[in-house]
């Protein structure tokens, strides 16, 4: 049995032990076997490492902190070929085969990787994603790189197919160039699918510029080697289930023949196929490194690696960006994510100071209502739970410059709950369960109740199902898919749980999503791509910002020109005069208030909102009058303005809508990537997010101020890579 240091289980881990050997070390990742058979070069923690391959200690090829990686041998194992990213992007690297300093071959801006030597060992073929050929049907693609070539003593690279290849191997003549396609966007680590765009073995003929389909399983087969018998290829393929060696004999093309699977394994994929001039191969499995010769089973390397480690177990770093954000009910602090930690800094001064000190990740976090505790999703234990930090000091009032804290669990179980949102009161909290459940609990009692089931949505992707709750906590708003329908509508539905089925608020068939409450319950907003640049056949490539009047008062009032409206304002202000002459007991005995009686008082801070569901679909109009890329959007609480973050030339700017003339202008130009806003309590100012930078704007008079963060953090990242 072999034995394993337990520190070494990641790509990169951090200890204080100047020295450490470790019995095969697990994720050692593309092996690439000398043309001989007799060594092993393969990546790990960044390096390059050689092997002989009956094993034994490794040694260091490269000692760098940036990743070096994909090595491809000289035919005649005299140098290798690598990819690093030691001036930003990954260019293509060569060093000798026994070690040394590497030469940079490319310079280009795209991502360079190797795959071959030619066969007189005076270039590298590699794949680039940079200029397709005007004439290739396929140009201009963003997705689908190109074949080059270069010197192995630098210079100017060349174009050597437009068509977009991997993996590219020659045959031992040089005649031939094997290859698997590539047709679209998916991941290369992606396992077990099937589509149109699954790769298939090719194969080009140099003189007579032809090519050869040598495959066509509706799933994924790559990685091609030019066998040692005549007309014979192996390659990795998911045909046996999950990826295993395989063999296929290529003909006259004519028609595709059958393969052969050469190995067996059932739970991993195998990855990272090479072969020496003798016909040993040499690949990664569940990660590690194996041989198999003709006939024989895989074989496991068994790998020593010997190293000192390059850097401290602990280091100290600032903390000035933020990915996230939710401004306090108090309007002065505000939380936000970095490095999946949680974070609060003092909007004045700029103090910061960690709330979350965990390797694992923390995401979606906010203040409760009533701003003394935070609330955020972790995945610990091997599933994302829901968590809460409370101030633990009666007489401290805000996050910043607090002393104790406190955590509790909210929700631990097996299943995975994030995204979640505390109810108005702050006694409940509103989750998704398996990325696609809305669900509810209850902070107190862990009462669980469903208020939309899983099969109303589909999750592409964590945090993509928005829900909101209503400002007095009786109903939500959700993106739901109707039945039959795979485009996403807005629902309103009950959150006591005892409705099945959202009312459809949008039915557009466009898609329709991030549905918000505004104007204290009076209007709802969302994107909808139903008026913008689109495909008929598919989704929108623009939307606007559309409103729905939850009431026919709040319709009524915005349908007032501007003069109507100056009017009514000027009689509610004549009725308010009035009214504050009376006495405090005549008001009391209006509104019918028993001094008495706390618990009135209590539920007089969540008033219940007025939803008229009738004549609902005529109360619906388009808030913008521009059609764009949209990020996000809010409606100032006396419902006169639409602020929203919209592109149309470079980047997103915040631009301003007066909903009731109609005016339009440019509030902030930011050029931004993005981002998201948030409307504080009062509706006094805005907090806009944009790449890791916050702002606040005072809407006023439409000044700005940026948020400096100030803070640092502990970081382990040996830990975070064990997590």
């Amino acid at each position: 049995m072999k034995t394993i240091n337990l520190l070494w289980l990641t790509l990169l881990s951090l200890t204080i032990t100047p020295l450490i050997a470790q019995d095969t070390p697990l994720w050692t990742r593309y092996p690439a076997i000398s043309p001989d058979g007799e060594q092993i070069v393969f990546s790990y923690k960044g390096d390059l490492y050689k092997v002989n391959t009956k094993g034994g200690k490794a040694m260091p090829l490269t000692l760098h902190q940036a990743h070096d990686y994909k090595p491809v041998w000289s035919t005649d194992a005299k140098h290798i070929a690598f990819s690093s990213n030691r001036y930003g992007n990954f260019d293509v690297f060569i060093m000798s085969a026994e070690g040394g300093a590497p030469s940079r071959l490319t310079h280009h801006s795209a991502d360079d990787y190797p795959m071959d030597f030619t066969k007189d060992n005076q270039s590298v073929v590699f794949s680039s994603l940079r200029t397709d050929d005007a004439n290739n049907r396929m140009f201009p693609s963003g997705r689908l790189p190109e074949t080059y070539m270069i010197s192995r003593e630098g210079g100017r690279p060349y174009q050597y197919l437009t068509i977009p290849t991997g993996a590219a191997k020659f045959n031992k003549a040089g005649t031939l160039l094997a290859y698997h396609d590539k047709k679209g966007y998916e991941d290369e680590f992606r396992k077990h699918h099937t589509s149109s765009v699954t790769r298939d073995l090719w194969i080009y003929d140099i003189k007579k510029k032809s090519y050869q389909q040598v495959t066509d399983f509706g799933g994924e087969d790559r990685n091609p080697i030019f066998a040692e018998e005549e007309n014979t290829l192996y390659y990795l393929s998911e045909e046996s289930g999950t990826y295993n060696i395989h063999s296929i004999r290529y003909g006259d093309g004519t028609e595709i023949p059958k393969s052969k699977q050469l190995t067996k394994f059932k739970k991993h994929p195998i990855r990272s196929l090479t072969m020496s001039s003798n016909g040993v191969l040499c690949f990664n499995y569940d990660g590690e490194i194996y041989t198999m010769e003709a006939g024989k089973k895989p074989k496991k390397v068994g790998i020593e690696v010997v190293v000192d480690n390059r850097y401290n177990a602990e280091k100290i770093v600032p903390i000035s960006r933020a990915r996230e954000m939710d401004v306090s009910p108090n309007g002065k602090e505000v939380l936000f994510v970095n490095r999946g930690e949680v974070f609060v800094s003092s909007i004045e001064s700029g103090l910061t100071k960690r709330i979350t000190n965990t390797p694992e990740m923390e995401r979606s976090a906010s203040f409760s209502p009533d701003g003394r505790s935070i609330l955020y999703a972790s995945e610990r234990e091997g599933s994302w739970n829901l968590y809460q930090t409370k101030l633990g000091r009666e007489e401290e009032k805000y996050f910043f410059n607090s002393t104790i804290l406190k955590e509790e669990v909210i929700l631990a179980n097996d299943k995975e709950t994030f995204q979640p949102a505390y109810s108005p009161d702050g006694k409940e909290v509103a989750y998704l369960s398996e990325r696609t459940e809305l669900q509810v609990i209850n902070i107190e009692s862990k009462k669980l109740r469903t208020i939309l089931a899983g099969d109303r949505n589909y999750s592409y992707s964590d945090g993509d199902q928005h829900y909101q709750w209503s400002p007095d906590g009786k109903w939500f708003l959700v993106n739901y898919l109707p039945n039959g329908q795979w485009i996403s509508e807005v629902g309103l539905i009950k959150s006591d749980g005892t409705e099945k089925e959202p009312t459809n608020l949008t039915r557009s068939g466009y898609g329709d999503g991030s549905p918000k409450w505004m104007m204290d319950g009076k209007l709802m907003i969302w994107f909808s791509g139903r008026d913008g640049m689109k495909n008929q056949a598919s989704w929108g490539s623009q939307a606007d910002v559309y409103g729905m009047y939850l009431n026919q008062e709040a319709w009524d009032r915005m349908r007032l020109t501007k003069e109507e409206f100056m009017l009514l304002k000027e009689a509610e202000k004549d009725n308010k005069t009035k009214g504050d002459k009376k006495t405090k007991e005549e008001k009391d005995k209006e509104e019918g208030k028993d001094k008495t009686d706390s618990t009135k008082v209590e539920k007089d801070k969540l008033k219940e909102i007025e939803i008229d569901l009738e004549g609902v679909f005529d109360r619906k109009r388009r808030l913008t009058l521009h059609s764009s890329s949209l990020s996000d959007a809010v409606v100032s609480k006396d419902g006169e303005k639409l602020y929203y973050l919209s592109s149309f030339e470079k980047g997103y700017d915040l631009w301003e809508t007066n909903l009731r003339t109609r005016e339009t202008k440019i509030l902030k130009k930011m050029g931004a990537r993005g981002g998201g806003m948030k409307l504080s309590k009062d509706g006094k100012h805005l907090f806009v997010i944009n790449a890791g930078k916050l702002m606040r704007i005072n809407l006023a008079n439409g000044k700005s101020k940026p948020i400096v963060l100030k803070g640092e953090m502990e970081l382990k990242e040996g830990a975070e890579r064990d997590y």
